[in-house]
């Protein structure tokens, strides 16, 4: 994997602005903060970021990849504003599960999710290397 970081620009923060990445390509989507039985662990946004990053990582194992294999990353939020407030905790429950990993990362605020608990859902794209 490789992170693309134009010479002239400042670097980002917590986030990569572009990978290069050659290998087996892992998509997976539609992850929020529930456990395995579909029921949230938390109603806060720090909280369900944390089972999701879990959730992440437990259907990254499936395709024998780990968190630093992930390329792509985007969050769906509810509160721009709510997750701003909340970014060094955001970062803190980050690196419990994903490392010091920063892929090329998006967030976006959205109206609503599909499941009306949910404050976050998350879509990453992996690559394990050959």
């Amino acid at each position: 994997m490789k992170f693309l970081q134009p010479p002239n620009w400042v670097r980002p923060k917590g986030y990569a602005n572009g990978v290069a990445a050659r290998g087996t390509q892992v998509f997976v989507s539609g992850i929020i903060g529930w456990n395995e039985r579909g029921e949230f662990v938390a109603l806060d946004l720090v909280g369900q970021v944390r089972q999701a990053l879990q959730n992440i990582a437990a259907v990254l194992k499936e395709a024998n990849a780990r968190p630093e294999h992930i390329a792509r990353m985007t969050w769906y939020v509810l509160d721009k504003n709510e997750y701003i407030a909340s970014a060094k905790d955001l970062g803190v429950v980050y690196r419990e599960t994903m490392g010091r990993h920063y892929p090329a990362m998006s967030v976006v605020e959205v109206s609503g999710l599909v499941e009306a608990n949910a404050r976050v859902e998350i879509e990453v794209t992996a690559v394990v290397p050959d």
